[in-house]
This record gives C-alpha cells, sequence and structure tokens, in this order.
C-alpha cells in the first residue's frame, strides 16, 4: 500500500523531516549541520536536495554555507554533500526535467549547475545572477531560462543557465521582489514585491509587467494551483491572498499566525501550510479551510507531498 510522505525541512530544528500525511506522525527526522533551508526533489522521487544556508535568515550576518546536502528519500539517510565553494548562501534551489539542479549563491550573486547532481559532487558551470542578495530562482521545466530574484537591488534577472555569453536582463518591478512562480504556459512570470505590498505580472519574453496587484503586508511567497489560482503568503498580517490569473483579489484566509510557505498535493486540491506557531495546517483548495494540523520542530519552511 502506497503512503503519502510530507518532507519539510525545519530551519531552526537543522533537519530535514518525513511526515505521514494521513497521521501527521513524524516518521523520521535527519539531523543536519545548522540552518538547512530551501529543497527540491528530482522527477523520480528518489533524491531531494536541500541547500545548506548556514545561518538563520538572510538578515542576519555570518558568511553561511557552501553544500548542498543529498537525501536518499528510500533510505531516508543523508548520503551526500555536494560542495559549491567558494560560493556561499546557497538559497533558491530548482532542478529542470532533465533533473539538472541549480542553486543560487544568495552571499555571491551566482547562479551554479549541477549536470547531473545525483553522481558529481560540484558543479559544472556559474553564471552572474546580475543583482544582489539574489535570494530565489525561478527555472523553465526546460532549464533553457532562469530569473533570479534581487531583494537588495529590487531586480528581477532573466538568465541563460545553459549559455554562459548571454549577460543577465534586469527589470525592476517593485520593492524586493522575492515570491515568484510561472503561469502554466511559462510565458508568464507573477512576482511579490515585499517592500511595497505588491504582485505583479511579467512578460518572459519582452520583460515588460503587465498587470499589477496589490497584496497583504510583507508578501513572500506565490503560490499556483491546478485551477490557475495565485496564492500568495502575506507574512506580516498573518493571511493568504487568493488572485486569479488577472491578479484580482477572489479570497483572503486569515489565519493566527504567520504562514512561513506553502506545497500544494500533487493530485487533490489540499495545500500544506507552515505556520511560524510549528505546525502545518492541511488547508481545503475548494472551501478555503482547514481540516487539521499538525505539530513540527522548531521554524518548519519548505515542504513537499511524495508518494512512496
Amino acid at each position: 500500500m502506497s503512503q503519502e510522505i510530507l518532507l519539510l525541512v525545519q530551519k531552526c530544528a537543522h533537519t530535514f523531516s518525513f511526515y505521514d500525511v494521513e497521521s501527521g506522525d513524524a516518521i523520521k527526522h535527519i539531523r543536519l549541520p545548522d540552518f538547512p533551508h530551501e529543497f527540491v526533489v528530482d522527477s523520480q522521487n528518489r533524491f531531494a536536495y536541500v541547500g545548506h544556508y548556514g545561518i538563520e535568515t538572510s538578515s542576519h550576518e555570518g558568511e553561511g554555507g557552501c553544500s548542498v546536502f543529498v537525501i536518499d528519500l528510500q533510505k531516508a539517510e543523508h548520503v551526500r554533500t555536494l560542495s559549491i565553494w567558494p560560493f556561499r548562501r546557497p538559497h533558491g534551489l530548482a532542478m529542470d526535467e532533465q533533473d539538472r539542479l541549480y542553486v543560487l549563491s544568495e552571499g555571491n550573486s551566482t547562479l551554479l549547475i549541477f549536470d547531473q547532481p545525483h553522481l558529481k559532487d560540484t558543479p559544472d558551470r556559474a553564471i552572474p545572477s546580475g543583482g544582489y542578495k539574489s535570494h530565489l530562482v525561478a527555472l523553465t521545466r526546460s532549464g533553457e531560462t532562469a530569473f533570479a530574484l534581487n531583494l537588495l537591488s529590487n531586480t528581477i534577472t532573466r538568465l541563460k543557465p545553459q549559455d554562459p555569453t548571454i549577460a543577465p536582463v534586469p527589470l525592476q518591478p517593485g520593492s524586493m521582489p522575492e515570491g515568484n512562480c510561472y503561469s502554466a504556459d511559462e510565458r508568464t512570470l507573477y512576482v511579490a514585491t515585499r517592500g511595497d505590498n505588491g504582485i505583479v505580472a511579467v512578460d518572459v519574453e519582452t520583460l515588460q509587467v503587465t498587470r499589477r496587484g496589490r497584496t497583504g503586508a510583507d508578501p513572500t511567497r506565490i503560490y499556483r494551483d491546478r485551477q490557475d489560482r495565485l496564492y500568495v503568503t502575506n507574512y506580516a498580517e498573518h493571511s493568504i491572498s487568493v488572485f486569479n490569473a488577472e491578479l484580482e483579489e477572489i479570497h483572503r484566509i486569515e489565519l493566527d499566525t504567520h504562514a512561513i510557505a506553502m506545497s500544494l498535493h500533487p493530485t487533490r486540491d489540499l495545500a500544506f501550510v507552515t505556520l511560524k506557531d510549528q505546525r502545518v495546517g492541511m488547508l481545503d483548495l475548494n472551501t478555503y479551510s482547514f481540516l487539521r494540523y499538525f505539530h513540527t520542530l522548531l521554524e518548519p519552511d519548505v515542504s513537499q507531498v511524495i508518494v512512496r
């Protein structure tokens, strides 16, 4: 019988963890070096790749880490460590449909590419992000186009990861761009701008802002469901805004604590919202109501559901 597993990084508990979706019970906690942050999973749900950011948040001082931890999801073990030395603070991670791994070094504003991360422990190439404090990366399925979200330069920059001769092309969509997701056809990139409480739609080819909307206070992340609704976590006001593709707010989900991140169930209209008070809430996307909660360790962050 198959089992649905919620994979979860818990930043301040320094763990990569496995939770049973049906019961909410913890199956296993893998202790990692301090302050792991983002992670991605390959197309076969075989390996997870966890960035070792190495400090608590982007506002903390310090050099940070220079590694990516490889988790064997079948064995539930930390089996290898990739090195991005001398680049530091890996934060934004992505994988394309060929299972190439992309790691954005916030400390050095550089995107590193591993063509075969399941075999090779060092990057195959690196390209400049074209911005400063490059925090997250948005990648097309093919891996031909990426965008770096640059908090300190207040820009997004279009990159061509397979051709290092092409320079980054910048756009300033608003203040402190961070949250992002593509439309289903990948012709539009939606970007949340934390500094001015906005959400914008950017044409990927022309780099023109085609639509704008207003979010709640401090929008940090954007997620798109199977009905093309957009969910924006408003960190400073304990809410999640729901938008249609025209960036009209169609609903606001009120919370009793900060929403840190979300992930979407691969086949059901269900989301998993990680909350500041050490809980994960299971959110019904049809009723916008929480079905139940389960408890986590300290500072739950990015999650993903797999079936094994």
